[in-house]
């Protein structure tokens, strides 16, 4: 029996109403502006080199875990997913999803933090701007702008993937330092992002699918890496209580199908979860417009209060038990120093760097330097972080 979508909802972004792009260009005969986004995203670079990127274990460590890549497009279904049941654009629900961890450097969340060290002094490295910067900058293949030059709605979307970067409704890391310099420039010299408010629905979306994705992917990348075992998650909210149905209703399931099992149908309770919560929040707030939404104060796309704890308490065992687990921490630990030794080789020495690359680097402006050093530290794949590392260190370059 098929599955009829539901009808646009009142709330959904319209490419036909869209803010258009910084760079006008004729529109697409075969996809509207959307569409067309996401397809220059799946086109870029950047997007290509997420497949031997990090997830949490190193590319190289084996082909069965996930890379940046594989947990990109996991988040991309889920955003289109629920982006279909609401009726919201699933275009830019899918563009948003592929575009946000263009940003992260070679080795995950461990590069990410050695490279913010090591540019403490010049701003300091955070991969949502980073992202930002290869989407209106470092992509450099059309013959009349830099960047992708995508639309007003998909740029808003990513710079505001974790919410509102200013104002009273900012939270986390956005409350604990200023906007990023890229995103400050490329909202006061070219166009605002209002930063102050929510993204819209579909952005809201591509954020949630993305806490989605790697709560169970890691789960499950853990469970198959042996960090822990069923017994551990047996115990959790959500997770223990379907792992406990299979085995009563599958006794005997080999343990590679019960570990799927588990994750796919913990993946269902939390999409559907998601998606009641947003149906009430709709019905009690009576949004008419993407507008509407940017302006309510507070997230429209969110877990119920039983789901967020039932989600804190899966992340807190992650946490513990995989994220410093002493094998990931043995593997983070030397990725933070291929990383820190790449960054002081090239500012000490930035003839290193490829010719196309040192002729951004400003001789007498070290701050100009670290910046060029830290985009092209970004986009290294771990594999080429590695091989970079040990090639200059037999030429005898040194920090």
């Amino acid at each position: 029996m098929s599955v009829a979508a539901p009808q646009r909802h009142p709330v959904a972004s319209r490419p036909e109403e869209s803010r258009g792009r910084l760079h006008r260009e004729p529109e697409s005969a075969t996809r509207n502006p959307f569409q067309r986004d996401r397809d220059r995203i799946i086109h870029s670079t950047a997007f290509r080199r997420l497949k031997h990127k990090t997830q949490v274990f190193v590319a190289h460590e084996g082909d069965h875990y996930r890379t940046r890549l594989t947990h990109t497009i996991e988040v991309a279904q889920i955003a289109r997913s629920i982006s279909r049941a609401l009726g919201f654009d699933e275009d830019l629900a899918e563009a948003l999803a592929l575009a946000h961890d263009l940003g992260h450097p070679p080795f995950g969340h461990a590069g990410e933090d050695a490279l913010d060290e090591a540019m403490k002094a010049h701003g300091g490295f955070d991969h949502n701007e980073q992202t930002f910067r290869i989407l209106t900058m470092l992509e450099r293949h059309y013959a009349e702008f830099d960047g992708l030059n995508l639309t007003w709605e998909c740029l808003e979307g990513v710079v505001k993937h974790n919410g509102p970067l200013t104002g009273p409704a900012a939270s986390g890391k956005a409350k604990q330092r200023p906007v990023a310099a890229t995103i400050a420039a490329y909202c006061a010299d070219q166009r605002d992002l209002e930063l102050h408010s929510f993204p819209g629905p579909e952005a809201q979306v591509a954020a949630i699918a993305d806490d989605i994705a790697y709560d169970n992917h890691d789960m499950d990348d853990g469970l198959h890496a042996g960090l822990f075992g069923l017994e551990d998650i047996a115990e959790l909210p959500l997770v223990g209580p379907v792992l406990k149905g299979l085995m009563e209703k599958y006794a005997g399931l080999e343990t590679a199908r019960l570990i799927h099992e588990t994750v796919r149908r913990s993946i269902d309770l939390m999409v559907t979860d998601l998606i009641e919560e947003a149906r009430r929040r709709l019905e009690k707030a009576q949004p008419q417009s993407a507008a509407d939404v940017r302006g309510m104060g507070h997230a429209l796309i969110a877990f119920s209060p039983a789901m967020v704890e039932n989600e804190q308490v899966i992340r807190r065992f992650l946490f513990e038990r995989m994220y410093r687990h002493h094998r990931v921490n043995q593997m983070t630990s030397r990725a933070r120093d291929v990383v820190r030794n790449l960054f002081g080789l090239y500012m000490t020495q930035p003839q290193l760097l490829p010719q196309a690359w040192r002729a951004y680097c400003a001789s007498s402006d070290r701050a100009a330097t670290a910046r060029v050093v830290g985009d092209y530290i970004a986009g290294m794949t771990d594999r080429f972080a590695l091989d970079e590392q040990q090639r200059l260190s037999q030429d005898g370059a040194e920090a």
